[in-house]
């Protein structure tokens, strides 16, 4: 595997692949017909929290993540939810994941999910909004604040962090005042969510209590109330695509990470497989793909 330094390999952004000059996170990424392949260790390139702690007892360990995403992603008739899979990965091999499976009284079938940022579940979350699944799984529950000064200047750079599973760019929270003029200079991007009115549904129906950002059916979406659609996202020019694109941002506020994919996200992101019925190509094994690019 070829070897570079981390700035460098980070800069794979659409073609090439990466190979760490550390021993510990490794990244390659190759095309595949109509995908980008990602295979991944998942470890990260920045420091951390301590792992295991108090309130997060599973320690990082290595992975072996093979991702597949298109190469020409396609917006879907309507959002599509993420369920429990990953929304996507960073530049560096780590995944996101949007929403926990942490649910009220440990009953799923309540539908009263704990948020992993602001909720009332201490889920050992670090200084790069991340923590550690009991399988090992490094992965960022909302902006990575140790991968952005690898990447660049967020205070002067639109920065790309990720690519989502249904193919379009994830971004940092800032974006283009204008998304249809790079010059216009950047601002924080707003989400269209808010904190619903009022008071949660009482037992047996709900936790009661104010909808206070807990959970996250605390939220409601409403169009046009930020720069962002419900999938956390807009079209418009960015740095690695001048002629526009969609794209989404990871932002400061709900929904963080996007719970909803513009397009349709690939069956490699799910966590426990493929959902039933699904036949997914599989990818061809790594001396028969070609360096992307290339």
């Amino acid at each position: 595997m070829v070897t570079r330094s981390l700035r460098s390999a980070l800069a794979f952004v659409l073609s090439g692949f990466v190979g760490l000059a550390a021993a510990t996170p490794k990244v390659l990424v190759r095309t595949v017909g109509e995908y980008r392949v990602i295979e991944a260790n998942s470890l990260p390139d920045h420091a951390t929290g301590r792992f295991p702690s108090r309130d997060n007892p599973n320690a990082i360990a290595e992975k072996n993540y093979v991702f597949r995403l298109p190469l020409r992603p396609q917006v879907a008739p309507r959002p599509t939810p993420t369920g429990f899979a990953w929304f996507g990965v960073a530049l560096n091999g780590v995944p996101f994941e949007p929403g926990t499976q942490e649910y009220w009284k440990d009953d799923r079938a309540s539908g009263w999910c704990h948020e992993a940022i602001g909720g009332e579940s201490n889920l050992g979350i670090d200084q790069s909004l991340a923590h550690v699944q009991p399988n090992g799984a490094y992965h960022y529950h909302g902006s990575p604040k140790g991968l952005l000064p690898l990447l660049g200047d967020e205070s002067k750079d639109m920065l790309m962090i990720g690519w989502a599973a249904d193919g379009f760019p994830i971004y940092a929270g800032r974006g283009y005042k204008d998304p249809r003029d790079p010059r216009s200079g950047l601002k924080e991007m707003r989400p269209s969510y808010r904190l619903r009115p009022g008071d949660r549904p009482k037992e047996p129906l709900g936790p009661g209590g104010r909808y206070d950002g807990n959970f996250t059916q605390d939220f409601e979406y409403v169009p046009g109330l930020g720069d962002l659609d419900e999938c956390n996202g807009r079209f418009g020019v960015t740095p690695e695509f001048p002629q526009g694109t969609y794209h989404y941002h990871v932002t400061a506020t709900f929904p963080f990470i996007s719970r909803l994919w513009k397009g349709v996200g690939d069956v490699t992101f799910e966590k426990q497989g493929p959902p039933p019925g699904a036949r997914p190509r599989k990818p061809r094994r790594p001396d028969d793909q070609r360096p992307e690019g290339k």
